[in-house]
């Protein structure tokens, strides 16, 4: 379901003026604005509970409530446009870390129960989850989740979202996954749409199914930057590349930076015995130059 950012109510008309003022007093002078990004993370939230598991701490900060404002003040700093979460929270949660980030939402729910999520600041016109992209694919696939988006950006075009977390020990399932998704997003790809794959994806890149995506049509962003490993699990013994986000069309040509955000929380200090990331996993960033 898709949820829009209610508007602020401005307590007096003489704040509203400060506001504006205030605004125009910073705004940069002609010629000096920084051109368009696109800033896109990918994130396995692990529930939004804390990671390690068996952390006092994380569990005091979920149980006082306090993880939707710490995912939101970390994400915060990298200015994200576009968030997916994999293993996301309950639905309130989702809505309460969008509302923080003054973004919209779609919650995606699962097969199982590894629901995932889409945050975004950008106007969000349609929704899909995996039964209504597939209807008759076999429920053996997408236990965790699989859904779509499409988002409408301030320049006027539109940018297709797929958010996936697929099976994570079952490789032979995995490449039926990413099948019944490649032919429904067969007709997109074609028309080189400008589409954006992001997740848990549960293969390394070595991997057959990672295989499957480059040969239809999808670039992945931070091979398309960068060549160290690039590792996003586990936080507290990084060794596997799991995480992505991919592009296609002309996205896929104007990716600036990409990297795991190995840093603040989200990161583990593995000398402090008391100490937690905020998931298992840490986020992948990736930005994109769009152009005008």
């Amino acid at each position: 379901m898709i949820r829009k950012l209610e508007s602020v109510r401005r307590s007096s008309w003489l704040v509203a003026a400060l506001v504006v003022l205030a605004g125009a007093a910073i705004r940069p002078a002609a010629g000096d604005e920084k051109p368009g990004t696109f800033r896109v993370v990918a994130y396995n939230v692990y529930e939004c509970t804390g990671w390690p598991k068996d952390r006092t701490q994380g569990h005091v900060a979920t149980a006082k409530g306090q993880m939707p404002a710490r995912f939101a003040q970390e994400l915060e700093l990298h200015e994200p446009d576009l968030i997916n979460f994999s293993e996301s929270p309950r639905e309130e949660v989702v809505a309460d870390i969008a509302r923080r980030l003054k973004m919209n939402y779609v919650f995606l729910p699962s097969g199982g129960k590894w629901p995932g999520a889409i945050l975004t600041r950008y106007q969000i016109v349609a929704s899909r989850k995996a039964t209504e992209l597939a209807p008759t694919a076999d429920k053996a696939l997408f236990t965790r989740h699989w859904g779509m988006a499409e988002l409408h950006r301030p320049d006027g075009k539109r940018i297709i979202v797929h958010s996936a977390h697929l099976h994570p020990s079952d490789a032979a399932l995995r490449q039926r996954e990413v099948a019944v998704m490649l032919e429904v997003m067969k007709p997109d790809l074609a028309a080189e749409r400008e589409m954006i794959l992001m997740g848990d994806l549960n293969h390394e890149p070595t991997r057959p199914e990672y295989r499957q995506w480059i040969q239809g049509g999808w670039t992945d962003g931070f091979q398309a930057t960068d060549e160290r490993p690039g590792v996003t699990f586990m936080a507290d013994d990084l060794k596997r590349r799991i995480d992505y986000v991919f592009a296609v069309g002309p996205l896929a040509k104007s990716v600036i930076e990409s990297r795991p955000l190995f840093e603040g929380e989200f990161r583990l200090n593995t000398s402090d015995p008391a100490d937690f990331a905020l998931s298992d996993h840490l986020p992948q960033l990736c930005v994109f130059r769009l152009d005008p």
